[in-house]
């Protein structure tokens, strides 16, 4: 009984995916009969659910860390979350604050690099910096030429 009790308590801190509890089920002894049976109670209960789980993570880490959609996609994906959650847990992202996210960052990074003489190397470090947080990089091109256009 304690072992439902601490994966109750577990699930209802925070949001939790299938693979995440799975693995802590693992982790506190679990057989694999055990481990499938008390996911399945799991989800018929309604305390585990994957795209309440999706939404909430893509939401999160978009407004706390200021993720893009491609970094959030793969740390779902990563996670086994299935496509259509994926799909779901985006709509958590409006396009307007996306774009308002992003150039704030880009503008922050522009401020950080602008000491660099090279007008290559700034571009060069706001195009990885951007990409690596996880924005799509046609979007992250266009927001470099924007603030380095080639002729001034």
């Amino acid at each position: 009984m304690e072992l439902k009790a601490a994966i109750l308590h577990y699930c209802k801190y925070q949001e939790r995916c299938h693979s995440e509890v799975r693995n802590k089920l693992y982790e506190l002894g679990c057989t694999t009969p055990e481990v499938e049976q008390t996911i399945a109670g799991l989800v018929e209960t309604g305390v585990l659910n994957e795209e309440r789980f999706a939404r909430a993570f893509a939401g999160g880490k978009f407004r706390m860390k200021q993720w893009g959609r491609e970094k959030i996609k793969q740390q779902l994906k990563l996670r086994k979350i299935s496509d259509y959650c994926i799909k779901k847990a985006m709509t958590e992202i409006s396009p307007e604050e996306y774009e308002i996210t992003l150039n704030k960052i880009s503008s922050k990074k522009i401020e950080e690099i602008k000491k660099d003489r090279s007008i290559l190397s700034r571009k060069s470090k706001l195009y990885r910096y951007l990409v690596q947080k996880g924005y799509e990089r046609d979007i992250v091109s266009d927001v470099v030429n924007t603030a380095y256009p080639l002729h001034k």
